[in-house]
């Protein structure tokens, strides 16, 4: 068995700052069970944003003409958008990557992480020994268990970056920030957006006028909102899309879309860990 100073489960947003801060004579397992770079780097801030930042372009440049300048009619090249969002997450994955092996102190580890006692970590068929562990393990989207979900090609925040064409109606369920990050952008890129929540509004932690504000502000960019609905069923359309059933206000209601966002919230990966035996414990959120 391999002995460590430290063990760093998971190479998410905290792993720089731990690495910068333990000494330059330590030995350090870093173990990643995904990507290099966990959530931010892959499937979270960088793609994200990068996205943003063209969606915005695309925004400003259709209003040139209230600054003044005239540019014609503005079109998306969506696969250009997804080949520039793909080299800067790229690098930054490369750049961690490189950084950590060649960093003396560091050995890395690909696979799964999971104690075997309170002081030792299982990756595949080998154990390792850690004086001191941090576990940074973050986290991933929520699967739903809408019937009929199966049944059609859904989409999570990761395998929407990976769409090669734009939606022709993106339809995505849950009102919270990460969805509305992604409907304004197809908008902004061209799509057809409808939100579906089943709260009285978006946002729902956020105090009730902020979110007003912002439901307001995307409305007025095209963007379709339906509040207090459920979705009781989701089936193949007979266009190749998706086709959901809404129940809203006592009534029901059909949606039918090219595609589907499931953006019903986050679990932390905190239950691949097998805490108990390291003597620990989950809450009822699955949270250490």
């Amino acid at each position: 068995m391999k002995d460590f100073d430290y063990i760093l489960v998971g190479t998410g947003q905290a792993t720089a700052t731990l690495l910068g801060g333990l000494p330059q004579d330590a030995s350090i397992a870093v173990i990643e069970g995904d990507k290099i770079g966990g959530t931010c780097v892959n499937t979270g801030c960088t793609p994200t944003k990068t996205l943003v930042a063209s969606a915005k372009v695309a925004h400003m440049a259709r209003r040139a003409a209230e600054y003044g300048i005239n540019v014609g009619e503005v079109s998306i090249d969506f696969a250009k958008v997804i080949a520039r969002m793909n080299e800067v997450r790229g690098a930054s994955n490369q750049g961690l990557t490189s950084w950590l092996e060649s960093d003396s102190r560091v050995s890395l580890f690909h696979g799964w992480a999971k104690f075997a006692a309170p002081k030792e970590i299982q990756i595949g068929n080998e154990i390792i020994r850690g004086e001191t562990i941090f576990l940074n393990v973050g986290g991933r989207p929520r699967k739903p268990t809408t019937p009929g979900l199966e049944s059609v090609p859904w989409l999570d925040n990761g395998r929407l970056l990976d769409l090669s064409d734009l939606p022709e109606h993106l339809i995505v369920v849950g009102g919270s920030y990460i969805a509305l990050e992604f409907s304004q952008m197809f908008r902004r890129f061209g799509a057809e957006v409808t939100v579906i929540e089943r709260s009285d509004d978006i946002l729902r932690r956020e105090d009730s006028d902020v979110a007003r504000a912002v439901r307001e502000i995307m409305a007025a960019e095209g963007i379709h909102f339906e509040l207090g609905a459920r979705v009781s069923q989701v089936a193949p359309s007979s266009s190749g899309g998706v086709e959901l059933s809404l129940e809203v206000g006592g009534g029901g209601k059909t949606l039918t879309g090219s595609h589907l966002l499931m953006a019903t919230g986050r679990v932390p990966n905190s239950d691949r860990l097998a805490v108990d035996k390291a003597r620990l414990e989950l809450d009822d959120r699955g949270y250490i």
